[in-house]
């Protein structure tokens, strides 16, 4: 019976370092899922790149995140699907397509795309554990965010995604 005290408390212990916040990292909320990011690192990578990612936009008429289907209009309960959905966007399709003739660009691209690579990971966990229900506002708002990539080219799509991060980053750190 000890032994299982003590696997309790430990495991209770590793529960709650994976989910305390380290040095500039965040404690998000989507839905029922709680995840760590360090949103620090992110806003200052992408900030350090943000010019020259919208300036390779040429398309300044149309957004793939923003109005009329705006991602703060999610309800809360329909947080955590679509937050996973978007990693999965961004991590499947949007970084594959960002590379640039500026090396620097590129490194920043690629932390950014390493740390949403792991929040991928940790809301798919989320995900999987049921703790995620898809609403149709959901669904609706995603599949509109796929129709507006889809509808450019390819490279143009990427960077625009690309360059709309600050939006995206705006929006995971509103509180539900």
């Amino acid at each position: 019976m000890k032994g299982s005290h003590f696997f309790l408390c430990l495991f209770s212990m590793s529960c709650w370092v994976d989910l305390t916040p380290t040095a500039g990292n965040k404690i998000l909320h989507f839905g029922t899922c709680r995840v760590s990011m360090s949103m620090t690192e992110i806003r200052a990578g992408f900030t350090a790149i943000k010019a020259n990612i919208q300036a390779r936009d040429p398309i300044r008429t149309l957004s793939i995140l923003s109005y009329p289907h705006s991602l703060h209009k999610v309800n809360s309960s329909d947080r955590c699907c679509i937050t996973h959905h978007l990693f999965n966007f961004y991590v499947d399709k949007v970084f594959k397509h960002c590379k640039t003739e500026d090396s620097y660009v590129n490194r920043k691209i690629s932390s950014i795309a390493n740390s949403f690579l792991s929040m991928k990971r940790k809301l798919g966990q989320c995900h999987e554990q049921n703790q995620c229900v898809c609403g149709q506002e959901s669904t609706e708002k995603f599949k509109q965010i796929l129709a507006n990539y889809e509808g450019l080219n390819v490279t143009s799509a990427a960077m625009k995604s690309l360059g709309e991060l600050d939006i995206l980053l705006d929006w995971m750190e509103k509180s539900p």
